[in-house]
């Protein structure tokens, strides 16, 4: 299936009081043509939400996938394009990776002032995930915008839960603007276990659940999965001219090492490697599309890589090591879940007491997995031992879908 190329369009205006900006943005809506296949995102229908902003103390979870999208491929960040429409941001809420994208996966992140707007950011990946009433204190509606990618373990969502969580205990709305999901055409993957809960997975869904970030914060709310059942006061924008089947390339790298689209395809099944004693490629330029370690053998496989401290990883698995493996980078896209690689690197290592590691099951979202492979159960029946919570999750999901 070829990616879609995609038109993301705003227009944006100078506005000297709240008024004049209500009428030019109806009539830029009013006058946008668009064509069949051209997508819009959740943060670039502003004329839909900003009534919901308007005289409100606001705050932003976002980081730089939270833009809204011009013409000729440019863009401004969200936060800069409400603080142009005279809404009241108080407080930006960072996830994983930071405001601005910068940090490595699992970097703890400080709080503090971001410098082009001056605006307090609040650490959601540090000492506190989940923000407190003193954090949320002025706030009156919380705006989130993030590009997730779709796999279980991606922290987003984590993010999500505990966004939705503490607005709903102290009476904040919360507003989602929805964006696509890469890895929306299939869902997959065993379904998580709850004595394996954690960041990296908090809610009974398989490692692909094919839905977008909004239609998943429908499903949090309504399976009641927050803190004592509390149901939070949510609201979509969805999006427009969208499908599950779609398939395109994200303009915008969602975190340092999903680099392109092939990396993101093959992510939710390389991610298995970081629980395991093999390198998906941090510190190469080819992260989350190779796989290699010292201990594989260089007669079967003939790739090799040295990582080194780069951009997004600054003391990767294996700095500085030659290791040997496999270039997936002219793979076929993948529709599924892809255990072939995992399972001939644990049978190809040379001592596969010491493959997986304590990771390894929360990635999983169970303990079964592991043994599996151990065991050397084909994969046909492993794959089959998923299929009925699949059944089960399809039905939940079935609820909360806002696209074909």
């Amino acid at each position: 299936m070829k990616y879609l190329s995609f038109i993301l369009i705003l227009f944006v205006i100078s506005c000297k009081s709240s008024v004049e900006s209500d009428i030019k943005w109806n009539e830029i809506d009013n006058n946008l043509q668009l064509n069949d296949s051209s997508l819009v995102v959740g943060a670039n229908q502003i004329q839909r939400y900003l009534p919901l902003l308007k005289g409100k103390r606001v705050g932003v979870v976002a980081n730089q996938t939270s833009v809204v999208f011009k013409e000729n491929n440019n863009f401004t960040h969200l936060v800069d394009s409400l603080l142009a429409l005279k809404i009241e941001i108080t407080k930006v809420y960072a996830p994983e990776h930071g405001f601005r994208g910068t940090a490595d996966a699992g970097e703890h992140i400080e709080d503090g002032i971001d410098a082009k707007t001056g605006l307090p950011v609040i650490s959601l990946y540090g000492e506190n995930r989940k923000p407190s009433a003193e954090h949320l204190e002025g706030i009156e509606v919380m705006l989130f915008d993030i590009q997730d990618v779709g796999v279980r373990f991606y922290t987003y969502l984590s993010t999500l839960h505990y966004i939705m969580e503490a607005c709903a205990e102290l009476n904040i709305p919360v507003i989602v603007l929805d964006r696509p999901n890469p890895n929306g055409h299939y869902v997959d993957g065993p379904v998580l276990e709850e004595d394996v809960k954690s960041f990296v997975g908090m809610h009974p869904v398989p490692i692909v659940y094919g839905m977008t970030i909004g239609e998943y914060g429908k499903m949090i709310n309504g399976e009641q999965w927050l803190k004592d059942s509390v149901r939070c006061n949510l609201t979509v924008v969805p999006l427009k001219h969208y499908t599950h089947k779609l398939q395109y390339d994200l303009p915008i790298k969602p975190s340092p090492n999903l680099f392109n689209a092939k990396s993101i395809n093959l992510y939710p099944s390389l991610c298995f490697f970081e629980g395991t004693n093999v390198s998906c490629g941090r510190g190469t330029e080819m992260q989350f599309q190779v796989f290699g370690s010292p201990f594989l053998s260089q007669d079967k496989f003939d790739y090799s890589f040295t990582p080194r401290p780069n951009f997004g990883a600054k003391n990767p698995k294996y700095n500085g090591v030659l290791c040997y493996g496999s270039d997936l980078s002219s793979s076929s896209d993948l529709n599924k879940i892809e255990l072939k690689w995992v399972i001939d690197a644990y049978n190809s290592t040379k001592d596969p007491t010491v493959f997986f590691n304590k990771f390894f099951p929360k990635l999983a979202g169970n303990k079964t997995l592991q043994n599996q492979i151990e065991q050397g159960i084909p994969v046909e029946d492993i794959v089959a031992s998923w299929q009925s919570d699949l059944k089960t999750f399809k039905i939940i999901r079935a609820r909360y879908l806002l696209y074909e």
